[in-house]
């Protein structure tokens, strides 16, 4: 009799130690809606241009001559397209001008960082092709961080307001996620 009820009591503590917690592991579904300031002129860019083309092209088309060209950047993201409005994290990373031919195309490789509000710690990143010219444009969401862990998705982005090269992209993103703990 001792044998079994020590079988059992083992078999008890290893069904015990492998119960997880359902809860995150339960596939979850997120919607954000925020704003993103692209500033590249004037005092404080958040945006800046690291690499060029070589200075020996010599044709006419100006997205052409932009080939080639990568930005590395720290935009501010806030709770509305008001550049003075709450700042909620920061898109950081880097893009390149992609395209050769008859549109503006950007490769993104970007991580919106969330700090403050009820994502505060937490990350995704997107990695994709931007064609910036498009009225709406929709880029893949590759992971994530803290509540957004295993993250994958979709994002919109679309542009608000654009003054020279500067701009305000409003950004409505989906991520399924696990319950991932900040």
């Amino acid at each position: 009799m001792a044998v079994p009820s020590k079988l059992v009591l083992l078999i008890a503590v290893l069904v015990a130690s492998c119960t997880t917690d359902t809860e995150a592991l339960k596939l979850k579904k997120t919607h954000i809606q925020f704003y993103m300031h692209d500033i590249v002129g004037g005092p404080k860019p958040t945006a800046v241009q690291v690499a060029r083309r070589l200075s020996n092209y010599t044709g006419s088309d100006p997205i052409a001559a932009m080939f080639g060209s990568v930005s590395v950047m720290d935009n501010p993201l806030t709770v509305t397209p008001n550049p003075n409005s709450t700042v909620i994290g920061r898109a950081q990373g880097i893009y390149a001008m992609a395209s050769q031919h008859n549109e503006l195309s950007l490769l993104m490789t970007l991580t919106y960082g969330f700090i403050s509000g009820p994502y505060n710690g937490s990350s995704f990143s997107v990695v994709g092709r931007n064609p910036v010219m498009n009225e709406v444009r929709e880029m893949p969401i590759v992971g994530g961080t803290g509540i957004f862990r295993l993250g994958r998705g979709y994002c919109f982005a679309r542009t608000y307001s654009m003054y020279q090269m500067d701009a305000v992209i409003g950004y409505n993103v989906t991520i399924l996620h696990y319950n991932g703990t900040v």
